[in-house]
């Protein structure tokens, strides 16, 4: 046959790292949609106590006297979570060092763009929510959800530029780090200052892990652990310890290009000394021989790829349909049918939120963009133009799942302005939706970047 592997071509294609992170969000984030909703069904439904009631239940783990016992709604908002948030940081490290945030002209559109749709949304919240308990939520207006800002995108990939994606995955990102800041400095409980030296002492260790040529990925997470632990127990929140592990996992291989191609060079010349000459023995003994060739060009490969990057491609279909789907089925139990939705949502929690997400989000974007283009700090992508980045500003307003973590945090005292903060966030996250697909639909279509 001429094709010994006719379907190579289709499943043998290399793809770019953007493009794989892209598809996988874009999957992510119809596999969160659909778990979203049918929470919010399961929840309005007779069984909905009984739904809610089942993620209150206490789950142990340990040995003996050494156990960690918590709630399944604990586990996966402290536990699971620092995963996500792990894969949010070897994301972030990837964008500085080669991705769009590595180019300070190419990073700072977006980053503009993310500490636009930080402030305003805050300050419209503060605004309606000046004083008393409700004003600590100032936060969860401030985060824009990735895998369905960009998933929901993605479904206009056919009508819109490259560069508009590319421009709300980074601003995504950058808006993560501005989250991940936010959650450290202003949503953390008395702090354990000896168990925080302890965790500043295992961070230590993992830099000097990495500093010196440390590559085996085993040391690094049972220091992770220790460090989770440790933050866990400290006050401040432990899904920052994905964070500073992501930044402490080695970015660079033990081979380099070169090296990696004289090795296969080398092996290249050994395999064609296998070519076995008679029968009997000396095929076995060839065999024997390739076996072993094969197995050092596998720990070659292996060597080439970085620890991160081994990391993050291993961990993100776990985080993407594991972690994420997980969080909104334990945070996103919300009972519509029993909520008096019309005094809820004149509720100042939910104008906030809503406000913030919805209008705050597309004003901050927006505006700081065309400011840093004017000043002449940044500059549009390529065949992008202003009606494009209005579309990203407003589905920047979609902030499922870091709005519901930071609300988590904001009323863990209070489940009352939890439930009016889940409600607006919910509400907003639709309505950015619809306002920014139709936008991008029917207005951005051939927009000139001179617009």
């Amino acid at each position: 046959m001429d094709n010994a592997y006719p379907l190579e071509p289709l499943f043998g294609k290399i793809l770019s790292p953007f493009e794989r992170f892209l598809r996988q969000t874009t999957a992510g984030g119809i596999v969160l949609m659909g778990m979203t909703l049918l929470t919010l069904i399961v929840a309005s439904s007779p069984w909905g106590d009984a739904y809610r009631h089942l993620w209150e239940t206490p789950l142990r783990v340990g040995l003996g006297p050494q156990t960690l016992e918590m709630s399944l709604h604990t586990w996966v908002n402290e536990g699971l979570m620092a995963l996500f948030f792990l894969l949010v940081g070897l994301e972030l490290k990837r964008e500085i060092m080669v991705g769009e945030l590595a180019s300070l002209r190419n990073a700072a559109l977006p980053v503009a763009g993310a500490v636009g749709g930080m402030i305003a949304p805050a300050g419209i919240y503060i605004l309606l929510n000046p004083s008393g308990p409700a004003a600590a939520g100032w936060g969860i207006p401030m985060a824009t959800d990735i895998a369905f800002a960009v998933g929901i995108l993605v479904l206009l990939a056919w009508r819109i530029p490259r560069g508009v994606i590319i421009f709300l995955t980074a601003l995504a990102i950058a808006d993560d780090l501005g989250a991940v800041l936010v959650i450290a400095l202003f949503y953390t409980q008395d702090i354990d200052m000896h168990l925080l030296a302890a965790a500043a002492a295992l961070l230590g260790i993992l830099v000097l892990l990495n500093r010196g040529g440390i590559r085996h990925s085993l040391p690094y997470a049972i220091l992770g652990i220790l460090l989770w632990l440790a933050l866990l127990k400290s006050g401040i929140h432990a899904t920052l310890a994905g964070v500073l592990l992501a930044f402490a996992i080695p970015a660079r291989p033990i081979f380099t290009p070169h090296q990696f191609d004289k090795r296969l060079d080398a092996m290249k010349q050994a395999l064609h000394e296998t070519e076995p000459d008679s029968e009997g023995s000396d095929i076995l003994r060839s065999l024997a021989r390739m076996f072993g060739l094969a197995e050092r060009l596998e720990r070659t490969s292996a060597a080439v790829q970085s620890p991160q990057q081994r990391m993050e491609h291993r961990l993100a279909p776990w985080v993407t349909f594991g972690v994420i789907p997980l969080f909104a089925m334990a945070n996103a139990g919300l009972d519509v049918a029993a909520m008096p939705i019309r005094e809820v949502v004149l509720q100042p929690v939910t104008l906030g939120v809503v406000l913030g997400l919805v209008l705050g989000k597309f004003l901050g974007i927006t505006g700081f963009a065309w400011l840093a283009v004017k000043l002449g700090w940044a500059r549009l992508p390529g065949g992008v133009g202003w009606r494009h980045i209005s579309g990203s500003a407003w589905l920047g307003g979609i902030g499922f799942t870091m709005s519901l973590f930071i609300g988590q945090l904001a009323f863990a005292w209070d489940p009352l302005l939890f439930e009016q903060a889940r409600f607006g966030i919910m509400l907003a996250s639709l309505l950015s939706a619809i306002l920014g697909l139709g936008w991008l639909y029917f207005g951005a279509r051939g927009a000139p970047a001179e617009d």
